[in-house]
């Protein structure tokens, strides 16, 4: 019964203020009211994993766990998703929620039961629900990469997961509810050892055994299918020129995606994608050098085809220490609108990264044959799924976009469409950080408009060169702490 008065009280104090938010402090980022996520768990008096570098974080309240990744609008209540009016944010550290939070996930935290009747009267006989249908496994799979192994479970329905240990032999992951038939998945390949999916009553338990001591973990939840990720990674070496100069990068290479025959997505109004990020990628590179002081190559500097190979090889043979790829979007849906980043990945963010990504990639279709065949669909999937190179950077890579959309949103007051991954053949091969930005949608007549004018673009341009800048500054901090943690 305390239990009972004091979350129906909880629940009465975020409701009597009778605003959207019930009483609880804003805060403005980009334009929109959040709610610090802290300062609701601190209301329910429960339980907050929130780490400032983390992608996602959990708040546990009694038998409740609610999933939230940043940039995401979708977060997991007890392995429901529930769909906010905007994305999930972190600011300097501290996590945000939109008010639509408070609204939507809140109450689900806070029902309280209704007590049972008094006992001598009988309650009336409830009818017989249907048993929930349990979240059944689809597919286990794994890949190894150069510095990391990636388990991918991917369920019917998205499915609650607690990491339960982590040791230098294995680590635990429960899978709530999730039914499954035991199986073993042989890894070996000098980190892991197998993957072991067994039950435990009603759910399951991945244990990852190890070869070679402890690994660092790192969970993440995709949709479209649902999809749980765990990325088992060595322990990061700091390079000897960053021991020495904790400088993480001089030489950038910038790619103006398209030129010469492929130009990319076309506006209504005639606006070419290949000339429009041109344009903007030496824009870029002016700022750069001048503000930044770095040396940035570029992959085109005129209207010319460039095979996607090519523009992540040349920034190899350069030994460059960044590569960014600038593109504008393309939807058949006219008003979509806004920017988003990408970085390589073989399990995309949703279907609609997929698309992006297949059409991006249908440019290999554009170039000449090789050793007399043309590159077919499969070729390039093929070539996505085990080029390695890239596979060691993705950590930065995601960083790095990170960064730069969160620059480019606040900058140009445009809305926000998140980090997302997908297997991008032009970033495929890049051996250092790599992303693509997409910068706007040419298929947008408003859109179009915009970026026609020499000030926007300049506008875009000062946005990239801020991004860029605060996460070299970041870097360069973690660089030096990592290379005073090595003396």
């Amino acid at each position: 019964m305390v239990r009972i008065r004091l979350v129906a009280g909880l629940l009465l104090v975020l409701l009597a203020a009778g605003t959207a938010t019930g009483g609880l402090p804003t805060v403005n980022y980009d334009g929109l009211t959040y709610v610090e996520l802290s300062k609701v768990a601190d209301s329910l008096q429960s339980q907050l994993e929130a780490p400032a570098e983390g992608q996602q974080a959990r708040l546990r309240t009694g038998s409740h766990v609610v999933t939230l990744t940043r940039n995401w609008a979708r977060v997991l209540v007890d392995g429901t998703p529930v769909s906010l009016d905007n994305p999930v944010r972190v600011r300097k550290g501290i996590w945000l929620v939109p008010e639509s939070f408070v609204d939507q996930v809140v109450p689900k935290l806070t029902a309280v039961a209704a007590p049972p009747p008094p006992a001598a009267v009988p309650a009336p006989a409830a009818s017989p629900r249907p048993a929930p249908a349990a979240v059944a496994l689809e597919e286990l799979r794994t890949r190894s990469y150069p510095s990391f192994t990636r388990i991918v479970i991917e369920t019917t329905a998205p499915v609650v997961h607690k990491i339960e240990s982590t040791g230098s032999k294995e680590a635990r992951v429960r899978l709530v509810g999730l039914a499954a038939e035991p199986q073993v998945e042989s890894i070996n390949d000098g980190l892991v050892d197998d993957a072991r999916l067994e039950r435990a009553d009603a759910d399951a338990v991945l244990r990852v055994v190890f070869q070679s001591g402890a690994a660092e973990l790192r969970a993440s939840t995709l949709t479209d299918p649902p999809r749980l990720v765990l990325d088992f990674s060595r322990p990061q070496e700091v390079s000897a020129r960053e021991r020495s100069t904790c400088t993480s990068f001089r030489t950038l290479v910038l790619d103006a995606g398209h030129g010469g025959h492929d130009s990319g997505a076309v506006g209504p109004a005639g606006l070419m994608e290949k000339e429009l990020v041109l344009d903007v990628t030496k824009r870029v590179a002016r700022l750069l050098e001048d503000k930044l002081g770095v040396k940035v190559l570029l992959s085109r500097d005129g209207d010319h085809f460039i095979p996607l190979r090519d523009r992540t090889s040349y920034a190899n043979r350069e030994r460059a220490d960044l590569f960014v790829s600038i593109h504008a979007n393309a939807h058949r849906v006219v008003a979509s609108e806004g920017v988003e980043t990408y970085f390589l990945s073989s399990e995309a963010t949703d279907n609609a990264s997929r698309q992006v990504a297949a059409l991006e990639n249908s440019v290999v279709q554009l170039e000449k044959p090789s050793a007399g065949r043309t590159a077919s669909r499969s070729d390039v999937l093929k070539t996505i799924l085990w080029e390695l190179a890239q596979s060691e950077f993705q950590w930065e890579s995601s960083r790095l976009a990170e960064t730069v959309l969160d620059s480019m949103t606040q900058s140009l007051k445009i809305p926000n469409r998140g980090v997302k991954q997908a297997g991008f053949y032009v970033l495929g091969g890049a051996a250092m950080p790599a992303i693509l930005i997409e910068i706007g949608f040419v298929t947008n007549p408003r859109e179009e408009r915009r970026l026609k004018e020499t000030r926007y673009r300049d506008e875009i341009a000062r946005a990239i060169l801020a991004g860029l800048t605060e996460y070299k500054r970041s870097s360069n901090l973690r660089a030096c702490a990592a290379a005073d943690r090595s003396r």
